[in-house]
């Protein structure tokens, strides 16, 4: 028979699922967008990855689940933290990775790692939006524009303004008051990305710069974001073809090896425990998911 190995990745708003043959080929992988984190939505997008590879669940030899949500995820048989699954499914995506800059939803993350995927050193922003995901969803919604416009909006501006709140509960107020004032919507997009980015580089600090560099999660979808982000590190980012199941790929990679030796400063875990996070860039108070203080 066969094996086949299962990686999860539940994050704070997808799914994400990808399924390993044997030889550690990709047979299947799936993202489903939640809106918040759901074990319906994780179950959707496993039932999808294992009918599209043609499995059962009976079929999978070995499962890890990493993410926000990984201790929501049934019938798996180990967790890892996220630090450590995107490490290894970064290295194994483009070899000669050396620092994964990743930033989903909720949180934002630079990984340090040597030439097997094994976490160096890390730094965690996870008690504030600023800068991930839903502090983009905020950009939108206050200039009015979909999150898809987003970034050509944002690589049209070239006034550059002040963003003095990247607190995504205040900065909406901010981002409003900008446009009474005439500012253009594509001017303020790209002054809030270039913001996003220096703030990134202080994340980037506490582990120190080193290239090539990878960048990860829904947010490496975004061009404007990865375009102001290799302007201001001065390098070049490399962005994989599907970066946001990096995290999963790596969880089935991690599945697939057996789950060796994988991490030396990321915390590698196989309980429910959350990697406390070393600093927020940002302020000291803490955000809920609901987003308010």
């Amino acid at each position: 028979m066969s094996a086949h190995f299962l990686g999860v990745d539940l994050g704070s708003t997808t799914a994400k699922v990808v399924v390993l043959n044997a030889d550690g080929g990709i047979e299947a992988a799936e993202v489903v967008q939640m809106g918040a984190v759901s074990r319906t939505g994780c179950a959707r997008a496993m039932e999808a990855a294992l009918n599209a590879a043609g499995l059962g669940q009976g079929d999978v030899t070995a499962s890890i689940a990493t993410g926000y949500g990984r201790r929501l995820v049934p019938d798996i048989d180990r967790t890892f933290t996220e630090i450590t699954c995107h490490g290894r499914g970064a290295a194994a995506m483009c070899p000669g990775t050396r620092l994964v800059v990743d930033i989903g939803g909720q949180d934002s993350k630079a990984i340090a790692v040597d030439d097997d995927g094994i976490v160096a050193d890390f730094a965690m922003n996870d008690r504030c939006a600023s800068g991930t995901g839903r502090f983009f969803e905020v950009l939108a919604r206050a200039i009015e524009c979909g999150i898809d416009e987003l970034a050509d909006l944002a690589l049209r501006g070239e006034k550059e303004l002040e963003v003095s709140s990247m607190c995504a509960t205040f900065a909406e107020t901010e981002l409003i008051s900008m446009l009474a004032q005439g500012e253009e919507r594509e001017d303020i997009a790209a002054s809030v990305h270039r913001a996003v980015a220096t703030r990134t580089l202080g994340l980037v600090a506490q582990v120190g710069r080193r290239s090539p560099v990878v960048m990860t999660g829904g947010v490496a979808r975004n061009a404007a974001a990865v375009h102001f982000l290799a302007e201001a590190f001065g390098a070049e980012i490399t962005v994989p073809e599907s970066p946001q199941i990096v995290g999963a790929y790596g969880a089935a990679l991690l599945a697939r090896e057996g789950a060796g030796p994988v991490a030396r400063g990321a915390g590698e875990t196989t309980t429910d425990a959350r990697e406390p996070a070393r600093s927020c860039s940002t302020c000291d108070l803490p955000l809920t998911i609901g987003g308010s203080r």
